[in-house]
């Protein structure tokens, strides 16, 4: 299984978060840079199995609102969900890490 891991140190505001994901999973030139862009790249995209640990996730918490932060791992952890609930052999994972 791939393990790609965010470094919430790293996460200053909206667009270094977009920056970093689109880096650690490929995303490719043409991601949108928004939730719904977000969401699509995750649900569909994202070559599996992958575990996403995002580390330091207080300190990109503080960065980002909480509004933002919360909007952001709901779509990850939908994205688990729903290749949990579909019984994917093979799947993605995440994880919030804060040492």
């Amino acid at each position: 299984m791939k393990i790609a891991e965010l470094d919430g140190r790293r996460i200053t505001d909206l667009a270094s978060f977009h920056q970093q994901a689109s880096e650690l999973l490929d995303f490719g030139p043409y991601y949108g840079r928004n939730f719904n862009a977000l969401w699509d790249r995750l649900s569909r995209d994202v070559e599996r199995p992958v575990r996403i640990r995002w580390l330091h996730a207080s300190t990109s918490r503080a960065a980002l609102g909480k509004a933002t932060f919360a909007k952001i791992v709901d779509i990850f952890e939908r994205a688990a969900r729903e290749d949990r609930e579909y019984n994917a052999l093979h799947r993605l994972e995440f994880e919030l890490i804060d040492p």
